[in-house]
């Protein structure tokens, strides 16, 4: 009579073992890219209540030149992720991101996003002559050339 074999070869088992790792090699860089693109979406949700304000005070002024309320009309929140919310004369709403908490390929200078309000099409509002007119829509983005890398940004931000 011939013995049956019980169980995996020594060749089996490394065979297994080395699929296992290199699905591990290519699922483990695009986890951490989707946590932090979670991290960052808490960012774009702290910056909507300074959307609404820049949209109010536009939309509200009876003056055509609103360039020197709109950086007054948010305050500033921070939490875990955000260090803080600022806006220039021109309503561009900018969300600094704690580098510290976001990890990844952040740093101090490389970790803000900007939502820039626009007229009509991809035409942003100007603060000096754009004032009680209304805003069509927001373009979200890197602030600068040294920003929250774009691979970092949640997919509602890439579309816009």
């Amino acid at each position: 009579m011939r013995n049956q074999q019980q169980g995996m070869t020594l060749i089996e088992l490394m065979i297994v073992i080395a699929v296992i790792g290199i699905l591990g090699a290519l699922a483990l860089p695009a986890y951490q890219d989707y946590t932090i693109r979670a991290k960052v979406s808490e960012m774009l949700l702290a910056a909507n209540a300074c959307k609404t304000a820049v949209n109010e005070a536009v939309s509200s002024s009876s003056d055509a030149n609103v360039s020197a309320a709109l950086p007054k009309v948010c305050e500033s929140p921070s939490s875990k992720y955000v260090t803080g919310v600022a806006v220039d004369g021109n309503g561009v709403v900018t969300v600094t991101g704690n580098h510290e908490a976001l990890r990844g390929n952040t740093s101090a200078s490389a970790n803000s996003i900007a939502l820039t309000p626009l007229q009509s099409g991809n035409t942003p509002v100007n603060g000096n002559t754009d004032g009680g007119k209304t805003i069509a829509g927001w373009r979200c983005g890197p602030a600068s050339s040294n920003s929250l890398p774009v691979k970092y940004l949640p997919a509602s931000c890439k579309a816009s």
